[in-house]
């Protein structure tokens, strides 16, 4: 079918893109990239060898400076979730801002292996292969988000790509931001954060050993 032929193709222009084409059957090495925000330092580390389209999609929002002025703009909790099946997360992305990316193929858990626990970076979405540059970090284990889970009807769950190693207390400093009690759509009432928290700038970090730069007081 032409529309599987398209994802293969886009599959293989990412892999490339990232230089981790197989090669002797050696495993892609996990990628950092550092955050900043308005609110403190975030350190994720991307898992390119379980999740090749969904990293090569982040990091090209990265290389291109397109998360620079992008927010958190969500939080959701038990407290404030109107879904039965609730989750532990905040969000952020460019929020429908013009200019960005195509939509990339959806890479289940159940592909990759990964899995929304603490920590863990993932894509939001629409419908399955909708994903742009929405994303979310999960605050302790969030099943309901992996494949099967029942956070979503499809049963499709989310696509998990990285972990945040260092600047949990800035995730949680996001998550506990006062939030504002109207939305235009019911289902984000008391989810949108009163003042988003800006995305300063995003950027690879080289190597794999300390704590790429980030400041103590945003460590875990």
């Amino acid at each position: 079918m032409p529309v599987l032929r398209r994802r293969c193709a886009l599959a293989a222009l990412l892999a490339l893109a990232l230089g981790f084409a197989a090669t002797g059957g050696a495993k892609a090495a996990p990628i950092r990239v550092l955050m900043r925000t308005d609110a403190g330092s975030i350190l994720i580390e991307l898992y390119p060898d379980a999740a090749p389209i969904t990293v090569a999609n982040f990091l090209a929002y990265v290389d291109k400076g397109l998360l620079t002025g992008a927010a958190f703009y969500r939080t959701v909790g038990p407290a404030n979730d109107h879904n039965p099946a609730t989750i532990n997360v905040v969000q952020g992305g460019r929020d429908g801002s013009p200019g960005g990316l195509p939509p990339i193929a959806h890479e289940t858990t159940q592909i990759t292996g990964l899995r929304h626990a603490d920590g863990v970076v993932s894509m939001a979405r629409d419908a399955p292969g909708s994903a742009t540059s929405e994303f979310f970090i999960c605050l302790g284990a969030n099943p309901a988000l992996d494949f099967g889970g029942a956070r979503n009807p499809d049963g499709q769950g989310f696509a998990a790509f990285g972990k945040v190693i260092s600047g949990m207390r800035t995730v949680r400093k996001i998550h506990a931001a006062p939030t504002r009690t109207a939305a235009g759509d019911p289902y984000l009432v008391g989810q949108l954060i009163a003042a988003p928290v800006r995305i300063l700038g995003v950027e690879r970090r080289q190597g794999s050993g300390g704590d790429g730069g980030i400041r103590t007081h945003d460590t875990l």
